[in-house]
C-alpha cells in the first residue's frame, strides 16, 4: 500500500520513470492488445487496451517494470485489486480482472468517456454550482457506500473523479479497509487533499471515513472557488489547521456552510456522506428549478 512519510505536492515537476513503452499492438496479456499510453504515476502506468474476451476497449493499469520485483508494489496491486473485487457502486470504477502473476501484473479496469474534473477546474473554474453540487451529491453516494462496505478511499481530489456520462471515482490504490486506516502511523494519500489526521495520523488520529469528506470537501471547494482553501505553510504542506480562505460573495451562504463542515479540524465534527447529500439535495432542487424557469421565459413574437 501506499504511503508517503514525505508526500511530494502535486504539482511537483516528476523524474523520468522506467515505462514498459508498449506501441499500438503490442500484447499486453494473451488476448490484450494495447492501443496507446494513457499516463501513470510512480507506481502505475495506464494503457487503452483491446481486450478480446470482453471484446470492448478497456484499460490496463500495470506495475512498472521496475517495481515488478518489489513486494511492497505486489502487495499494493493485490490490495487495490481485492477492493476493486469486493466494491460494486454505479459511480465507482468498475474492475474486470487481475492479473498479479507473469511478466507484466495489471488490472483491467473499464474506460471512462470524459476528463478528470481536475482538468475542468484548471481549464474553467470557478465551475457552476448546477455542475458542481449535483456531482458533490454524487460522490456522496460513492463515499456513503464505501463506509458501508467498510472502506475509505483515503485519495480523494479532482484528478480521481472521472466526468464521464455519470462520473466514477476511480483510483483505489491507497484504499483501506475502515480497520487498516484506524492503524496507519504514516501518511497516505495526496498532500494538498489530506485531512489533518491524515497528515499526522499518530496525532491526530484514527483516520477514518471522515478523511474522505475532507477530501471532498477541498475537491468541491476548489471547483467552486477556483482555488484551494488553505495557505502553504512550510515545505509547500497546506495549513490545513488555519481557518479555510472565504468564499467569493457570488457563493449562496447555504453552500459555503456545507462545504465548510466538510473541513472541520476534527474528524468527528465532519458530517457523514448521507447528511452531506441530504443538506444538498433541496439546493440542487432549486438551482434545478431556476435553470428550468430560465429556460422556459417566453420570448418576444
Amino acid at each position: 500500500m501506499r504511503r508517503r512519510s514525505r508526500p511530494e505536492p502535486e504539482s511537483a515537476p516528476q523524474p523520468s520513470r522506467p515505462s514498459w513503452e508498449l506501441e499500438e499492438g503490442d500484447a499486453i496479456a494473451p488476448g490484450r492488445i494495447a492501443l496507446r499510453r494513457l499516463g501513470g504515476s510512480g507506481l502505475y502506468e495506464t494503457y487503452l487496451v483491446w481486450d478480446d474476451r470482453l471484446f470492448a476497449i478497456t484499460v490496463a493499469k500495470l506495475v512498472r517494470p521496475h517495481k515488478v520485483e518489489d513486494p511492497r508494489a505486489m502487495a499494493a496491486i493485490a490490495r487495490e485489486a481485492e477492493a476493486l473485487e469486493g466494491l460494486a457502486h454505479p459511480l465507482l470504477v468498475r474492475s474486470f480482472d487481475a492479473v498479479l502473476d507473469g511478466p507484466r501484473p495489471h488490472l483491467l479496469l473499464e474506460h471512462l468517456e470524459g476528463p478528470p474534473l481536475r482538468s475542468l477546474i484548471k481549464r474553467y473554474a470557478p465551475l457552476p454550482l448546477e455542475q458542481v453540487l449535483p456531482l458533490a451529491a454524487d460522490l456522496c453516494s460513492a463515499l456513503h457506500y464505501m463506509a458501508a462496505e467498510g472502506m475509505v478511499h483515503l485519495d480523494v481530489k479532482p484528478a480521481n473523479v472521472i466526468m464521464a456520462a455519470a462520473p466514477k471515482l476511480v483510483d483505489l490504490s491507497v484504499a483501506h479497509t475502515i480497520e487498516e486506516a484506524a492503524q496507519l502511523r504514516d501518511p497516505v494519500g495526496t498532500l494538498e487533499y489530506m485531512a489533518p489526521e491524515q497528515h499526522e495520523p499518530v496525532q491526530r488520529g484514527p483516520v477514518g471515513p471522515a478523511a474522505d469528506i475532507w477530501g471532498l470537501g477541498v475537491t468541491v471547494y476548489e471547483a467552486v472557488a477556483g482555488r484551494r482553501p488553505f495557505p502553504q505553510g512550510e515545505a509547500r504542506v497546506p495549513d490545513v489547521l488555519s481557518p479555510p480562505a472565504p468564499f467569493d460573495e457570488n457563493v449562496p451562504p447555504p453552500v459555503a456552510e456545507v462545504i465548510l463542515r466538510c473541513l472541520e479540524p476534527r474528524p468527528e465534527d465532519r458530517p457523514q456522506a448521507s447528511e452531506i447529500a441530504t443538506s444538498l439535495a433541496p439546493i440542487v432542487d432549486a438551482i434545478g428549478k431556476r435553470r428550468v424557469i430560465r429556460r422556459g421565459r417566453p420570448g418576444r413574437r
